[in-house]
């Protein structure tokens, strides 16, 4: 029995001889040959299940090389075989008939074709109408049909558009070119020009007439500017609708607008959408809306931080579940789950709301 055997053995038995040191096994591993280690891999594993199927195979060219390697020779050795081999003769296939084991030609059984149903006279008199229809019709006829059929494969981007809005489609049959058209321009919209110190002393001042405040889009306000707006929100009682878009807009100024929602009940509708306001501040102006619940359309979209996070998500979905009145919330959600849910809360909301003004129109 080889070492390697032996040593198989015994590493198959239970109970391990003790006088067997462990510790030394790389040294009795470098006693063994390559054959030996080769045996000795073979007993343990011998499909190489823990190697890539790559390197499973033994090595093929461990043999000693019976010359130097010469690749002139070798393009000569191929080329001169080539040309002394004769080609494979080429034989025409020819499908022969199945036959059983006797020998005999076996029966073929013909594969099951369904009964055709014969046309009536009025259908085929029918196919015959739209074959003539279609051979009589000219190239612009047959683009609007296929812009009927919904073939819009075969139209150009001319004729595309012109079927999406229900026009006349012009543009030279199949192989028309679709031409330029002259660009439209979207009107520049005109600067806010609301004088946001006034707005500021109106709010203080608890103006009646300041119901609606619109800030969207002012880039030059400052942050005080922001803070004074949302600390008059306190003790004002007239404001209704607060727009405050696109005002550089931070987390700094946005706790003070959380702090104010909690005291403010006349404010319903609040639009903080594109600017630079965390997720977690964004939970703390819907726990500020849950206080008195009087906001009823809250947009706070199109944040700096663009994910909110699944955390927060969660966080939203449990404040939008416990506000009866909120009917409109514009935030951008990541999970499936928070917008299924949220989505059904605020309709919900919005079909309460619904039953309850048809029954007052009722009542009244």
């Amino acid at each position: 029995m080889t070492d390697s055997a032996e040593f198989v053995k015994m590493a198959g038995k239970k109970n391990v001889d003790p006088d067997l040191d462990l510790e030394n096994l790389d040294d009795l591993l470098a006693q063994l040959t390559a054959a030996e280690i080769d045996e000795l891999n073979g007993d343990f594993d011998p499909d190489n299940s823990f190697l890539p199927p790559s390197e499973r195979m033994k090595p093929q060219t461990t043999k000693d090389p019976t010359g130097p390697f010469s690749r002139k020779k070798l393009l000569a050795f191929l080329e001169k075989k080539a040309k002394e081999e004769k080609d494979w003769d080429i034989t025409q296939y020819i499908k022969k008939a199945p036959v059983d084991s006797a020998g005999s030609p076996a029966v073929t059984v013909n594969p099951w074709k369904p009964k055709e149903v014969p046309k009536t006279q009025a259908e085929r008199d029918m196919d015959t109408e739209w074959d003539e229809i279609l051979q009589q019709a000219t190239e612009d006829e047959l683009v609007d049909l296929a812009a009927v059929l919904g073939f819009h494969g075969m139209l150009n981007q001319t004729q595309f558009y012109a079927s999406e809005n229900n026009e006349r489609l012009e543009g030279g049959g199949f192989s028309g070119v679709a031409k330029s058209e002259p660009l439209k321009a979207a009107p520049i919209a005109p600067p806010n020009t609301t004088d946001v110190e006034d707005s500021i002393k109106r709010i203080n001042s608890n103006d009646s007439t300041l119901k609606h405040l619109n800030l969207n889009n002012i880039k030059n306000i400052s942050f005080e500017r922001l803070e004074a707006v949302c600390d008059g929100l306190k003790s004002n009682t007239q404001l209704e609708v607060l727009e405050m878009a696109s005002v550089a807009m931070t987390d700094r100024v946005a706790k003070r607008l959380a702090e104010a929602l909690k005291v403010n009940k006349s404010l319903q509708s609040l639009n903080i959408e594109s600017n630079f306001v965390t997720g977690d501040i964004i939970v703390e102006i819907l726990k500020s809306i849950n206080v008195h619940k009087t906001v009823t359309e809250f947009r706070a979209a199109n944040q700096k931080p663009e994910a909110l996070g699944n955390k927060v998500e969660t966080k939203i979905i449990r404040l939008v579940q416990e506000n009866d009145k909120l009917m409109k919330l514009g935030l951008a959600f990541e999970f499936s789950e928070t917008r299924v849910k949220v989505t059904e809360k605020l309709q919900d909301n919005y079909d309460q709301f619904r039953k309850k003004r048809v029954a007052d129109k009722g009542q009244a």
